[in-house]
């Protein structure tokens, strides 16, 4: 509980200085009188007229602001009976230009044919650039466009950032964002990998026991209870990742690939703790699926199609391999499909009639080519004869071999 207080205050003195770093802009209202909007829109402006410094720019500390010169070529500075129409009276300041928080490279971006509107957004619904809420591009934005791992922009944290010591995301200042982080982290739009690593998560949500043999429904150590030290280190609570009733719908999770399950669990050891012939409540009739149990599951012979489970392997095979193919042993797919013969029509067939016919494959000069590892008939090697066995398939009259 303390150290929720004071990750509170610590996002308090961050809001603070934020405050107090964009408090010269907001001064700009009270030197000028300005409307954004109205250039871009009824005037027809282009930034470019009133911030073509921007092309020569390669950092933030230039003035990039229109001067009086700038204003001159579309209004009559000369004019002092005008001067109120843009100026308060008796305020003669210069525009503040906001403090530099970034290195960043004007020229370097237009040279990549960027539009200004490409960072700079919103800017023709207000007078005065500080009231746009996207008139600079969040962090996510340049990871996404440029600055990720894909291209060839730097994305360190140091190349953009002048200090990264108060370096943090807007929704992460909210109040509640300790306790409703999982919320964003659950959503497909968040990029939390920007900044952190895979292994982040871990500092908080710790169970030793994970993915070990050990780890089973009721063996999770309670969230940083006064007892909860292994190793010197606080252990958290795995299952609070999860909702509380998550044990009923995680299938719906599991099929839909909502979420990664082997993160944190290995399937075969974790799932078996509940779906086990001796747990009535889960196993809906043993360890074996529901779908395993309909008629016809499995069918067997020309023409059969395979049954429902052919059907399922097309469509996730990854599903299957999370029981069938277990510690790196054998898929239990070459239990059926394999021929140890060379005879079509003997065995479940797994491809379709002439398959890869036409292509000049490896399994012509290596005997370790895949093609080898279910076609075992004896002729079934790369100096086998034409027309016999596995080289039959091909090497022999089409019609005839057709399945």
């Amino acid at each position: 509980m303390k150290a929720k207080y004071i990750y509170a205050a610590y996002i308090l003195l961050i809001v603070v200085f934020t405050a107090f770093a964009f408090q010269d802009e907001e001064k700009n209202n009270k030197v000028i009188k300005f409307s954004h909007g109205y250039h871009l829109t009824e005037a027809d402006a282009e930034c470019s007229d009133c911030h073509g410094a921007v092309w020569e720019s390669e950092n933030m500390f230039d003035r990039l602001i229109p001067t009086e010169e700038t204003c001159g070529e579309c209004h009559d500075v000369e004019d002092k009976e005008e001067c109120s129409e843009c100026h308060y009276e008796g305020v003669e300041k210069l525009l503040v230009p906001s403090k530099p928080t970034l290195f960043f490279n004007h020229k370097l971006h237009m040279e990549q044919d960027l539009e200004c509107e490409t960072c700079h957004k919103g800017l023709e619904d207000v007078n005065y650039s500080f009231e746009s809420p996207e008139l600079l591009p969040d962090m996510e934005s340049c990871f996404n466009e440029c600055h990720n791992e894909n291209s060839v922009a730097d994305n360190n944290c140091q190349t953009c950032h002048i200090s990264t010591i108060a370096l943090i995301p807007d929704n992460h200042k909210q109040v509640d964002f300790f306790d409703n982080h999982k919320f964003l982290a659950e959503d497909t739009g968040e990029n939390c990998v920007m900044c952190h690593s895979n292994s982040f998560c871990e500092s908080c949500h710790v169970s030793t026991n994970a993915i070990l043999e050990a780890n089973t429904a009721k063996d999770f150590y309670t969230p940083y209870s006064p007892h909860n030290f292994i190793d010197n280190v606080k252990q958290q609570q795995l299952v609070r990742v999860h909702d509380l009733n998550y044990v009923y719908t995680h299938g719906i999770d599991a099929k839909g690939k909502e979420a990664e399950c082997l993160t944190c669990h290995q399937d075969e050891m974790f799932c078996v703790e509940c779906h086990n012939s001796q747990n009535e409540d889960f196993a809906l009739s043993g360890f074996v699926p529901l779908s395993h149990s309909k008629p016809n599951f499995t069918t067997i012979g020309v023409g059969s199609g395979g049954g429902e489970h052919a059907i399922l392997a097309r469509r996730d095979i990854e599903s299957c391999a999370s029981c069938h193919d277990t510690e790196g042993a054998d898929p239990s797919c070459i239990l059926c499909h394999s021929d140890p013969d060379g005879i079509k029509g003997t065995n479940p067939k797994t491809h379709e009639a002439n398959f890869m016919h036409d292509v000049e494959g490896d399994w012509h000069n290596s005997e370790g080519a895949v093609c080898y590892e279910c076609h075992t008939d004896f002729n079934a090697r790369p100096t086998g004869q034409a027309g016999i066995g596995f080289c039959g398939y091909c090497h022999s009259n089409i019609e005839e071999n057709e399945d």
